[in-house]
């Protein structure tokens, strides 16, 4: 019964919230006081903070072992991951059957300006933020990789090589 309430908290958590920070206050309503301490609520935001990966699914698996162990753990990531998958899931259904309707195909045609627009938008701030000698690198970055992107480079080595280069430039 343990493992089958920290599995329906971290359902409810990812039903109710979008795993930012509003998940980590939820979780503390729910999770403090009954799985765990203050304390140790606040160690496992801080270390699922730290490591690489998702903190929400980090943190779920942090409470849930803390709580029940590695049955405990499995719970909490189950109830965190299920809720998600099986939304996506009905969503590529629901696309599969309606791929052939014509208006799906003028709804993405009309998305995609949206999505250039926004993504230039974010590249301008970029550019804008900086300024002296920073925006020079930062350019300099983005036509190198430009230039790597359409003399066919692999896309992640392109990434590596940007990261690489603004160590160097940025240090």
């Amino acid at each position: 019964m343990h493992w089958l309430s920290l599995f329906w908290i971290f359902v409810k958590i990812n039903l109710l919230t979008t795993s930012g920070p509003a998940s980590v206050g939820l979780l503390y309503k729910e999770a403090v006081g009954i799985f765990m301490s203050e304390s140790e609520f606040v160690e496992a935001v801080g270390f699922s903070s730290v490591l690489p990966g998702s903190d929400a699914l980090q943190l779920a698996m942090f409470v849930g072992y803390a709580a029940g162990g590695l049955p405990g753990a499995l719970a909490a990531l189950l109830g965190s991951i299920l809720p998600p998958t099986l939304l996506m899931l009905l969503i590529v259904v629901t696309l599969q059957r309606l791929r052939g309707e014509a208006w799906v195909g003028g709804f993405v045609r009309g998305l995609t300006p949206a999505v250039a627009v926004l993504m230039t938008l974010v590249a301008w701030q970029v550019f804008r933020g900086d300024g002296g000698t920073a925006g020079f690198g930062v350019i300099s970055i983005a036509v190198i990789s430009l230039v790597a992107l359409l003399l066919k480079a692999p896309a992640p080595l392109v990434l590596l090589g940007a990261g690489l280069l603004g160590v160097i430039i940025f240090r």
